[in-house]
């Protein structure tokens, strides 16, 4: 049995917690998901204070660090015993947090405004509990936690001092109240202050007691009295201090120290600048110049000098202006790798990003805390090309090319071409309903204008019809082929191939062609490394490969890895390298070198992103087609040979009733066949339109949107929601006719209500008027009304005033049907208009001649 493991999906305003099933054990949730749902922020708030769990979710887990952190700011803050509120976070902190970001759901949401306003909402929390509290705020923070280090009020100061014999100051400070604030006095004024008060100084002195206990030195200034006024120490002295400086914060005391020994190194690293000059070849493989430099403080350092410092014994020296610390260790690991790189001579980007990110290959040197990549003059521009497509200049698609871009569609379109010319595989990672399909078309129709080529195009069988309509309107020019059991011929007429993953694995002669573009769409589908079908996908030849996909990486590193071994092979290492990697950043805490390498070969823009909601409608409604199984296939021919047969003897109302009743039956079928044969086991794979539903709705769940299911047949509510239940992990609603007044009420307020209910289902006409439903942001007609006035009507449950969010409008269409002739004779406006339409719902249709209806119900594919 699976266990249930908690994460976090984070979203533009705050975040919600949820469940998914895992294998193995799980992080213990009960308590956490039933208080979270009544208190969100005072929940977290007291999470804070867990420790931390090696079974907690990547996403759980950043959520405690931002919680424990927030926790701990306020034990080391030895003034919030007066001001009893909590600093605000500062560039340092924030820079930290933002380093941690891991890739979950939702990760592109967690910015500078969405950690100040999380910081503010936790705040609000602690100064509501901290007034309720009848006592300290130390006593308050241990007992919610007994192991936490309450800082005390004394402070530890030291400053560089400009004479030779004594070049650093200390002082010993202490925080008290003046005039209702916090204000720093020398340390000897306590004695004055508690002169009459023996325990308050003996309780302010405790940090101090303590570490006397630990510390040989601050024992002997607290025994000579010398801790009490400002003194001058000689370079052991000062290094002495430093080297102890965790152990009084240990202790409560809060130490100030200069910046050059925050940076742990001296300020002494190894700089490698990559890519100075461009190369002949461009690409991974591409060789690439290496250049080596010793940097101390932003002032590079010779070799030699660096043998000097060597031969000197360990502690502080001056050099340069500067003062650094003479770590043996840290210097001859930089002496080291400094040597490795000059002999290496050049090396390929991949190896150079490898050795950026800290993988080690083929004897490069490890990345640590004293060795930094940096980029050369053509790195730099070449990255700084790849990570802002708007910059890019704009390439010219030809009058065959029958779409018009928006803005951002013409960016990727851009940036794809771009990383085609140099060579680097490309994640296309757009929000859904941005229009990925659209920008890949642009990008085969310019190739077509550039001269001959190859591709093949991978896809979801579900996503064939999309596909074959959207090259058919926007690039018609461009000669394509679906690859099934019954055509498997590669030949030079065609530019496009098409096929499903399923088929792709199967097909072996795809292997002996060199492709010129090889395209996934849906991509996730090759996110576990192990199957035998990613395998086969990875074993294709292809010059630029491009992966598309909605949902780039959910929760684990590993997804990332797998899409990236596809798309430039060898860059995040072998498979065990990159896991070893990813164990040490779940530790480290920092997904920052990560982010730099990688990010440039993905190019993913959001719904909620400023820039690209102002070019957006409000309502995007998109065509979905799906295509029949074989099963469908073969009751959709045998219907229309019975209906040509009894059109020939079948005459006046009579005929009318047929044919309204033959219209019925092919969407039934269109539906799924055991709606048409009225069996009740509704199998995902027996219907096209099943299939797609799963596909746009495991999306819907990666980010934990609502969505509303339209059918205009009562029977198929049940059979729908027991589908979406198994999809989402969790039962939905259902609305239909025979729903009273008073439920109807009840669930739009569970629907739209703080819980998570993903789903509602409802009929069409029960469902199309007179309810509130804006929670959702997905709307799904599984079943055409040929009306569009009633379906908008149903759309406007979720689209209406209220809404936040830019709502989805999801039409199905079976390709090849009655559903995508009349879609289009609608659409074309053939004969029709809104007003008959509207006054005589389908009644229209038995109107037309005999061979007009069998043109309407023939089978087309």
């Amino acid at each position: 049995m699976k266990a249930k493991d908690i994460i976090v999906i984070f979203q533009e305003k705050g975040l919600i917690l949820d469940t998914q099933e895992i294998r193995g054990k799980g992080y213990d949730h009960t308590e956490l998901l039933t208080d979270f749902a009544k208190a969100p922020y005072k929940t977290l708030f007291y999470f804070g204070f867990a420790d931390e769990h090696s079974d907690m979710s990547v996403s759980l887990s950043f959520l405690h660090s931002i919680c424990q952190k927030f926790i701990g700011v306020i034990s080391n803050d030895p003034d919030v015993e007066i001001t009893k509120t909590v600093k605000i976070l500062d560039n340092a902190m924030l820079s930290e947090m933002l380093y941690a970001v891991p890739y979950v759901v939702g990760e592109e949401y967690i910015s500078i405004e969405w950690l100040t306003d999380f910081w503010t909402e936790l705040t609000n929390v602690f100064e509501q509990e901290i007034a309720a509290w009848n006592g300290t705020v130390g006593s308050f923070l241990t007992t919610y936690n007994a192991k936490l280090n309450i800082a005390g009020r004394v402070f530890f100061h030291l400053v560089e001092n400009k004479s030779e014999e004594y070049p650093f100051a200390f002082l010993a400070t202490y925080s008290t109240e003046t005039a209702n604030k916090a204000v720093d006095m020398p340390l000897k004024n306590a004695l004055v202050e508690y002169k009459d008060s023996q325990d308050l100084l003996l309780k302010l002195l405790a940090t101090v007691s303590r570490a006397a206990d630990r510390s040989n030195f601050i024992s002997e200034l607290v025994e000579s009295g010398e801790l009490f006024s400002p003194l001058q120490f000689d370079i052991d002295e000062a290094y002495t201090f430093l080297k102890e400086i965790p152990l009084y914060e240990e202790c409560g005391i809060i130490c100030r120290m200069p910046d050059w020994w925050k940076k742990k190194s001296g300020g002494l690293r190894l700089s490698i600048s990559i890519g100075g000059k461009e190369p002949a070849v461009v690409g991974m493989e591409a060789l690439v110049s290496c250049k080596p430099s010793l940097i101390l403080d932003g002032q590079e350092l010779s070799k030699e000098e660096l043998e000097v410092l060597l031969s000197q014994a360990a502690g502080l020296t001056f050099l340069k202006g500067k003062w650094i610390e003479v770590d043996h260790h840290k210097l001859n690991a930089a002496l080291e790798a400094f040597e490795k790189v000059e002999n290496m001579g050049d090396m390929t980007l991949a190896e150079a990003m490898r050795m950026e990110l800290g993988i080690a290959q083929n004897g490069l040197p490890e990345i640590g805390d004293t060795v930094e990549i940096t980029n050369g003059e053509w790195l730099q521009t070449l990255r700084y090309q790849l990570t802002n497509p708007t910059q890019l200049g704009k390439l010219k698609l030809g009058a065959d090319f029958h779409a018009t871009l928006r803005h951002y569609q013409q960016d990727g379109f851009h940036w794809l071409a771009l990383m085609k010319s140099i060579g680097f595989g490309a994640l296309l990672a757009d929000d859904m309903g941005l229009g990925k399909t659209v920008q890949i078309i642009a990008l085969l129709e310019y190739f077509r204008q550039q001269g001959k080529y190859k591709a093949l195009l991978i896809i979801p069988a579900s996503l064939i019809g999309n596909w074959q309509k959207e090259l058919d309107r926007f690039a018609p020019n461009i000669h394509y082929a679906v690859l099934h059991a019954k055509n498997t011929e590669i030949n030079d007429e065609v530019d496009l191939f098409i096929t499903t993953y399923g088929m792709a694995r199967r097909l072996e002669h795809l292997n002996n062609q060199r492709w010129d573009l090889l395209i996934l769409d849906e991509a996730q589908a090759i996110k576990n490394p192990g199957t035998a079908q990613t395998k086969a996908i990875k074993q294709l030849d292809a010059s630029f490969k491009i992966a598309m996909t909605g949902t780039p990486i959910e929760n684990k590193l590993a997804d990332l890895w797998s899409l990236f071994d596809f798309l430039n092979a060898g860059l995040l290492g072998t498979a065990k390298e990159f896991s070893t990697y990813a164990k040490n950043i779940k530790e480290n805490g920092s997904y920052a070198k990560l982010r730099n390498v990688v990010n440039p070969f993905i190019l993913r823009r959001l719904k909620t992103d400023k820039s690209i909601i102002n070019d957006l409608p409000d309502k995007v409604e998109i065509k979905a087609y799906t295509t029949l199984t074989s099963k469908q296939a073969i009751l959709y021919r045998g219907l229309v040979q019975d209906l040509e047969h009894q059109l020939e003897t079948t005459e006046g109302i009579q005929r009318k009733g047929m044919v309204l009743a033959a219209i019925t039956k092919f969407k039934q079928i269109c539906n799924h066949p055991d709606q048409y044969l009225g069996q009740s086991t509704y199998k995902n794979t027996a219907s096209g339109k099943f299939e797609k539903l799963q596909e746009i709705c495991e999306t819907i769940y990666e980010k934990r949107e609502r969505v509303l299911v339209f059918t205009q047949f009562k029977e198929m509510t049940e059979p729908l929601a027991d589908f979406l239940s198994l999809i989402f992990e969790r039962k939905g609603l259902v609305l239909h006719g025979g729903t009273t007044a008073k439920k109807r009420t009840e669930m739009v307020e569970q629907f739209n209500g703080v819980d998570y209910v993903p789903f509602m289902v409802l009929s069409l006409k029960a469902g199309g008027v007179g309810l509130n439903l804006t929670a959702a942001n997905h709307v799904i007609h599984f079943d055409r009304w040929w009306n569009p006035a009633v379906e908008n009507q149903a759309t406007d449950r979720a689209f209406r005033i209220g809404q936040t969010k830019n709502v989805m409008v999801h039409k199905f269409i079976t390709a090849g049907t009655i559903e995508e002739k009349i879609d289009a004779m609608i659409a074309e406006k053939q004969q029709l208009s809104g007003d008959i339409i509207a006054a005589t719902g389908e009644q229209w249709i038995t109107e037309m001649s005999n061979d007009e209806l069998m043109q309407l119900f023939t089978l087309e594919v």
